[in-house]
């Protein structure tokens, strides 16, 4: 039999081991090319769940990539403004259709970017809040990078 203490007290270190997993931000990394290519990569711990990300940068495009708790490819979605009525169209490349979960990430970053993207996602497809959670991620590192357009 273990003693009251010492079950209290292993509750406690797991407990607190949990909640500094739960806080964990890997180190952020960062390189550009002279042609004008910016890669990001970063991962981040959200309710238990490593969110990997890859943002790439190009002229007129960007290319990101979500993944969850692996390195997955996952399913590849390209999306892109059209005109004349600034409506976003979206297709699925590799895998999947227009209602699954990188779908809808990729519309909503082309109205925040005006540029066209390109998605890689492997997001479990009923995972609401953790698709939620990642495209907020996501959009808040573009934001930091200056990769978002001013709102009018």
């Amino acid at each position: 039999m273990v003693p009251n203490d010492l079950k209290e007290a292993i509750s406690n270190g797991v407990e607190t081991s949990t909640q500094s997993i739960n806080q964990l931000t890997m180190e952020e990394q960062t390189s550009q090319d002279d042609g004008g290519v910016q890669i990001t990569c970063f991962s981040e711990v959200s309710n238990e769940v490593t969110l990997h990300f890859q943002i790439i940068r190009l002229q007129k495009q960007i290319y990101a990539w979500i993944g969850c708790n692996s390195a997955k490819f996952g399913y590849l979605y390209a999306a892109a403004p059209t005109r004349p009525s600034n409506t976003v169209s979206v297709t699925s490349l590799i895998g999947g259709a227009s209602d699954n979960t990188g779908s809808g990430v990729a519309r909503r970053l082309v109205l925040k970017t005006g540029l066209n993207i390109i998605l890689a996602c492997d997001i479990p497809k009923n995972s609401p809040m953790l698709e939620a959670d990642a495209e907020k991620r996501l959009v808040q590192k573009l934001i930091s990078l200056g990769y978002t357009k001013p709102k009018m």
